[in-house]
């Protein structure tokens, strides 16, 4: 089993991969059974869909995120480390003093990203995991764009969708750039 975060995978071998993970015969499967004595169909259940999706685009994306807080961590300078040892600073105060305010900015500019793309949700992962039978938790807004756009042909009725949806991303992003314009006044950033 591939036990790295694969940030740079494409997302239809990630989803292959999720399909072999989670099949009936796989190797999540081959643990459940142990417990329970049958699988779970977990692709094709719709309550599992949402966790599914959460917690493999925790899998994709914490190689990056790793990689941004290692190097912001790694900028600190060391000077102040030993200024906190010298006071009696224990591992707690360090984190809390030395450690989050150097990191802060890289989590502000990752919130507001994150925030910008909420509504964008990841359209292929989306489409690649859908199945006839989990549906009605799978379909969001860019593969219903799709459906009645591209294979329906209702042109103008899916362009109206996809507008109405930037419109709210943008709202969004505005909403939560203002947000961290007023916690961040004053303090430098």
């Amino acid at each position: 089993m591939i036990l790295y975060a694969p940030n740079f995978i494409s997302v239809v071998i990630i989803v292959g991969m999720l399909f072999l993970f989670l099949s009936a015969n796989g190797p999540i499967n081959g643990l459940v059974e142990k417990v329970t004595g049958q699988p779970i169909m977990f692709m094709s259940n719709p309550a599992y869909f949402r966790t599914i999706y959460i917690l493999s685009g925790i899998w994709q994306g914490i190689g990056w995120s790793s990689i941004l807080y290692t190097a912001t961590l790694a900028g600190v300078s060391t000077d102040l480390y030993e200024a906190a040892n010298i006071d009696g600073a224990n591992i707690l105060q360090k984190i809390w003093h030395i450690d989050l305010p150097a990191l802060r900015p890289v989590m502000v500019i990752s919130f507001i990203l994150a925030a910008g793309g909420i509504m964008n949700v990841g359209y292929e992962k989306a489409y690649l995991m859908q199945t006839s039978m989990n549906i009605p938790a799978s379909e969001i807004i860019s593969t219903y764009v799709y459906k009645v756009g591209l294979q329906s042909g209702d042109y103008a009725y899916s362009a109206a969708v996809g507008l109405f949806n930037m419109i709210i991303n943008v709202v969004l992003l505005l909403i939560v750039n203002n947000i961290t314009k007023r916690l961040n006044d004053g303090q430098g950033l």
